[in-house]
């Protein structure tokens, strides 16, 4: 008979510690989540894109000639300059200046920043309270579960702008005027999230309700581990790979949202301009001959939801066991 383990070897099993870095990053490159990126020409072109953009827009205050966000360094003088290529153009205004001599280039940087940030603020957002929902719903079930996909489905009767309208607009009024600029942001972001929420708690649910039928579960319940800890250490780990997906999926809708919300007036301030606020400011100079003020900044925008899109399919395809 052999020896039972005593309660340090027992915590060193249950417990085991963490691998060093180097070999942490050795597994993932021997991984095939790694080859099937590395054997995907779309998904390396759409990577390098979308970093690329992201650290052009991050890293902007260093090169660009002004800040589109100072109006102290806005001169009338410089406005309507068309880009750099065409007649009339001047250096540095590389994209030409606006109206108010805004250099359209620093513009569309400092405005992914927001879009960026904003995108990225909703999807984290989402995450943490929709996994938390989606699992109790999906261990629970019952009421709980019921009550959560019932308000879910009158959710999804609705069409998520009109949810992010809805919500933006009346948050806004419920602001002091004072405030309605500074906190333009934030509302953005609840409204992103209170519209988009419930793909992402039906996704953890469904797979919720998977795996807590399984024998590993239903183990950890005869051992009498809390099920708090059974969520969250056991269940969640295995449905992280939907998670992943719609969280990179999203993170494009959620760009697009915003400049939706911009582009209608409840968003971002002009003083704070996004994508869609640079967008709704151009268009009403397009057919005025100043075409460039709003042909960059939508193109800056498609270019960074394609490259999102195009590594959120890619990420699908990659974790799809029935594709490999």
């Amino acid at each position: 008979m052999t020896d039972l383990p005593d309660a340090r070897t027992a915590r060193m099993t249950e417990n085991p510690a963490p691998l060093p870095r180097s070999d942490r990053l050795a597994r993932f490159f021997a991984s095939d989540l790694w080859w099937s990126f590395r054997s995907h020409p779309m998904a390396m072109a759409a990577a390098f894109l979308l970093v690329f953009l992201i650290v052009a827009a991050f890293a902007a205050p260093l090169y660009v000639p002004q800040n589109p966000f100072d109006p102290a360094e806005l001169q009338l003088i410089n406005a309507e300059i068309p880009p750099i290529w065409m007649e009339g153009g001047q250096w540095p205004w590389i994209l030409g200046t606006d109206t108010q001599g805004r250099d359209i280039l620093s513009a569309i940087l400092y405005g992914s920043r927001i879009s960026i940030m904003i995108g990225l603020a909703s999807v984290v957002l989402s995450l943490i309270v929709c996994i938390g929902l989606g699992l109790m719903a999906g261990y629970y079930g019952g009421i709980i579960d019921n009550a959560l996909m019932r308000v879910g489905d009158i959710l999804l009767s609705i069409p998520t702008i009109l949810i992010a309208i809805l919500v933006s607009a009346v948050v806004r009024q419920m602001l002091p005027p004072s405030l309605r600029d500074i906190g333009a942001g934030g509302v953005l972001v609840l409204a992103i999230v209170l519209s988009a929420w419930v793909q992402y708690a039906r996704t953890v649910r469904a797979q919720a309700s998977v795996e807590k039928g399984k024998d590993y579960v239903q183990a950890a319940r005869l051992l009498k581990v809390p099920a708090r800890r059974i969520m969250f250490r056991h269940i969640l780990p295995n449905t992280l790979t939907p998670i992943l997906v719609a969280a990179t999926l999203n993170f494009g809708m959620a760009i697009l949202t915003e400049a939706t919300l911009s582009f209608l007036g409840i968003g971002m301030p002009a003083s704070q301009p996004s994508l869609g606020t640079l967008i709704r400011l151009g268009n009403q100079f397009l057919f005025a001959g100043i075409w460039w003020v709003v042909l960059f900044p939508v193109l800056q925008l498609c270019l960074l939801v394609v490259a999102v899109n195009l590594l959120g399919d890619w990420l699908r395809d990659a974790l799809n066991p029935k594709l490999r």
